[in-house]
């Protein structure tokens, strides 16, 4: 099989856990292009808040946002294909968060909001603060997700976090159950909310078929539960000796952590 994509998650995956790109897997991506590969970010992100790896890639291919929930054009800064949360579900899962007193973060048109100040969200900013300012990703404090959520175009997923993991996994599978939604967990205290359907593995198979490519020719690199879909139905995947049993179990190949130059590793040994 000749291999011509590469999807590349972010967070655990081609960055480190000071969110930075190394350069060893710069180097090999860069190499990778010039044999004709074309890259692919897959991530839970949203478009916002990756234009620093965007940049720094060298990219022109659109990107996979929000697990799945939709596919932004940078170039032309439009969203190409899109599954949001329909307004009706984001307002009852607004109602549940507050019944439940869980922490949500609203990822919508080109921001995201939030109504109280929680880990993942102080977290992100401090990383944004570290950025020039034209690419900080835009984060809003509101006075009410509802409100907020009556006046947006477009409601591309939540992020839930709480301390008690526990609580949060229930609450997750209550979501899910009652709403009809996708929960998947994208980190070990954050699990995201999105339209059913939506997963990293149906949008990049919809993307490469649009190319007139398979599933067969692309290699995936992921280390979390979103990843699982990408990583099972590409041709070749690579699972980050950081992640879970259970996603190391979804890959084809398991290799070192994100701190690591792996992925280098494994494009040098396999790809080219």
């Amino acid at each position: 099989m000749t291999y011509r994509v590469i999807a590349l998650d972010l967070d655990g995956t081609l960055l480190t856990a000071q969110k930075t790109l190394l350069p060893q897997s710069l180097e090999a991506l860069k190499r990778a292009q010039e044999a004709g590969y074309q890259l692919l970010i897959v991530t839970g992100r949203h478009h916002i808040a990756i234009h620093p790896f965007y940049q720094a890639l060298a990219l022109d291919t659109p990107a996979i946002c929000c697990n799945g929930a939709y596919l932004y054009d940078y170039p032309a800064k439009k969203v190409l294909s899109a599954t949001p949360l329909a307004p009706e579900k984001a307002l009852r899962l607004i109602d549940l968060l507050d019944e439940h007193h869980i922490n949500g973060l609203m990822y919508v048109d080109d921001a995201m909001l939030y109504e109280n100040p929680m880990g993942h969200v102080m977290r992100t900013e401090n990383w944004a603060k570290s950025l020039p300012e034209h690419q900080r990703p835009v984060f809003r404090q509101v006075p009410s997700l509802r409100e907020a959520a009556t006046q947006v175009d477009a409601i591309w997923k939540f992020a839930l976090t709480d301390g008690d993991i526990p609580r949060l996994q229930t609450f997750a599978l209550t979501v899910e159950k009652e709403l009809g939604v996708e929960c998947e967990w994208s980190w070990h205290d954050q699990v995201d909310v999105s339209a059913r359907g939506n997963s990293k593995g149906a949008r990049l198979a919809e993307w490469v078929a649009s190319q007139g490519l398979s599933m067969d020719q692309v290699v995936a690199f992921g280390d979390n539960h979103n990843d699982i879909s990408m990583l099972k139905a590409a041709g070749l995947s690579f699972a980050m000796g950081n992640a879970d049993d259970v996603v190391k179990a979804s890959a084809s190949r398991v290799i070192g952590p994100n701190t690591e130059p792996s992925i280098a590793q494994a494009i040098y040994q396999h790809l080219l």
